[in-house]
């Protein structure tokens, strides 16, 4: 049974920085491509960045690029997220998913990916 733990979400103040991990146990996710999104109060859960199997491609929504820096470990089985320069309208709970096709990850619905986390929430007050 594939779990997908995240962690390091929590309170942090606009412009500041913190750093999301994923933790795969149960089997080797080195061949999937595994991605990031967000749900804030009252919306949809939103794709946030994409990585492929072996880090060489990634993807970012508009509203992050060049604040955040999706990245993988496969010898961990481990997915990140650093997020820098955070803002307000970054509030959500972040879920970690994973799927052996990266256009999965960014295409509706959702359910069709195959692994998701539970999800860690993140607060950036103003």
């Amino acid at each position: 049974q594939v779990q997908l733990i995240e962690s390091g979400g929590g309170l942090v103040q606009a412009g500041g920085s913190l750093r999301l991990s994923c933790a795969a146990s149960g089997r080797t996710l080195s061949s999937y491509a595994m991605a990031w999104f967000r749900q804030a109060p009252g919306k949809e859960r939103e794709f946030v960045a994409v990585i492929n199997w072996s880090g060489s491609n990634t993807l970012y929504i508009d509203a992050v690029e060049g604040r955040f820096t999706i990245s993988r470990d496969n010898a961990k089985n481990t997915e990140y997220l650093q997020m820098n320069s955070l803002k307000p309208e970054d509030t959500a709970v972040y879920y970690c998913a994973a799927d052996p096709s990266l256009s999965t990850l960014t295409r509706r619905p959702l359910s069709a990916i195959e692994y998701w986390g539970k999800g860690t929430p993140v607060t950036v007050s103003s």
